[in-house]
């Protein structure tokens, strides 16, 4: 979202706070790594482009053994060479990719099973959910198949793998370690605050921080040792954000003219530092930091003391975000005139 707002005391009180918490925050998470992959096997789903290969190959240069997932057989042939190439250790590691549809029932149980059956009978170590897909549209002008797929993949994508892990790590009879596993969701800022053009796709990262928000506190009533974490990116300059402007509404790309853009690495990069840290709703730029602070509502705290102060001052820095946001869609209302109209214009 671009917010064109003159820096004033409402941005500088947000930033001379952060930087003092941070030194907080940061003795707090002196106890260390709290996601080591060195040696442990990582499932990751849309993991032959974007933020899915690029945390990919980061992961195997710090030791981790890599299942890449994906639709496109011919995608993964040509990124499992790269993931590779970074490994820390390529005597020792182990890379493998099967070619699966996240959007498809079920799909999830049968997919475990290869991965478990490659891997001496045991399940992923760490399993990341980065699979998605994005065709941005009013509400009114939209398809209602095209907000099913988008929930089919997005939510339901993760939903059925997070389902069919869980149900291994938690078993009766699975082994209680100290080193804990971790379910990675990756959702999207617009789980946080959306705005207008992604009526198909903002639901479905909104239902999966619901999921997580919920399992995140079920899996405290189990013996074995489990994190939930949910990593919302905002514009990762990716293969599917190409894709993915060919259906962006004007309005859209007017409000998000100002956003920060990241390419994957980038991306990658900031989440997986996130996780090492132990965070459980992880952001990867400040303005999707300003939006997370926004809405945490129950969720579970990365650090107490910031989180809570800077929820605290967000609600003020609201009073003056919102009516910038309203006012440029009731502009591009009155200039441009009725949207579906200025839609079949442009395809004419």
């Amino acid at each position: 979202m671009s917010i064109d707002i003159q820096p004033n005391l409402v941005w500088i009180i947000p930033a001379l706070i952060t930087v003092t918490l941070g030194i907080i925050s940061i003795m707090g998470f002196f106890g260390g790594n709290k996601m080591p992959v060195e040696g442990k096997t990582i499932l990751i789903t849309g993991a032959s482009e974007g933020l899915g290969l690029s945390a990919a190959q980061q992961l195997s240069s710090k030791g981790a053994n890599i299942v890449l997932v994906s639709r496109s057989t011919e995608k993964l042939q040509a990124a499992l060479p790269l993931v590779k190439a970074a490994a820390k250790d390529p005597s020792t590691q182990r890379f493998h990719h099967i070619a699966a549809d996240v959007s498809a029932p079920s799909y999830a149980v049968s997919l475990l099973a290869e991965v478990k059956a490659w891997n001496g009978g045991k399940a992923p170590d760490i399993v990341w959910c980065v699979a998605g897909t994005s065709t941005p549209d009013l509400f009114v002008d939209m398809d209602m198949a095209s907000l099913r797929h988008q929930m089919d993949v997005n939510f339901y994508g993760t939903a059925e793998m997070s389902h069919a892990i869980l149900r291994e790590w938690l078993a009766p009879d699975a082994p209680v370690e100290q080193e804990a596993k971790h379910l990675i969701m990756t959702a999207s800022v617009l789980a946080l605050y959306t705005i207008p053009g992604y009526a198909p796709y903002s639901p479905s990262k909104w239902a999966m921080r619901g999921l997580a928000d919920t399992i995140s506190q079920e899996v405290m009533m189990y013996p074995q040792n489990v994190k939930v974490h949910v990593v919302f990116p905002g514009t990762i300059l990716s293969p599917g954000y190409a894709r993915e402007i060919l259906t962006t509404p004007e309005i859209t790309t007017i409000l998000e003219a100002g956003d920060p853009q990241q390419t994957p690495d980038e991306v990658a990069a900031a989440a997986i530092k996130g996780l090492e840290r132990g965070e459980y709703f992880i952001t990867v730029a400040f303005l999707g930091s300003l939006m997370k602070w926004g809405v945490m509502g129950g969720s579970f705290r990365n650090n107490w003391i910031v989180d809570t102060v800077m929820s605290w001052i967000v609600s003020l820095i609201w009073i003056f975000v919102q009516p910038d946001l309203h006012g440029k869609i009731r502009k591009y209302g009155k200039t441009h005139g009725h949207p579906s109209m200025t839609k079949q214009q442009r395809a004419a």
